[in-house]
């Protein structure tokens, strides 16, 4: 049970730090370009439409209702927790220098 858990917070962590990029990509895949969709990662993604009109509508995972599940489910936890959102900010930072 202890190990179930350990993975479905694990999991919760990956969707807390999941990046969109691909997601957006999705939205500008022309018909001649669908084998692409299989080397996205699409993790973030939980809603895509695209009309017949063009317009299209991308929905993301929501990180802070994960993030504060995350904390929830610490139960007790707070140094964890700490850890946990010190380095999320960390990677935050990292991919915002890289992008400069």
């Amino acid at each position: 049970m202890d190990s179930e858990r350990s993975r479905l917070l694990e999991l919760m962590e990956e969707l807390a730090k999941c990046k969109a990029n691909d997601a957006v990509k999705l939205a500008f895949l022309e018909e001649g370009e669908l084998e692409e969709i299989n080397r996205l990662d699409l993790t973030a993604l939980t809603g895509f439409k695209r009309t017949d009109k063009g317009s299209i509508e991308v929905q993301l995972v929501d990180r802070l209702t994960v993030l504060k599940l995350l904390v929830e489910l610490a139960g007790g936890q707070e140094e964890k927790a700490a850890e946990f959102f010190q380095a999320w900010e960390r990677k935050a930072e990292e991919g915002a220098q890289e992008e400069t």
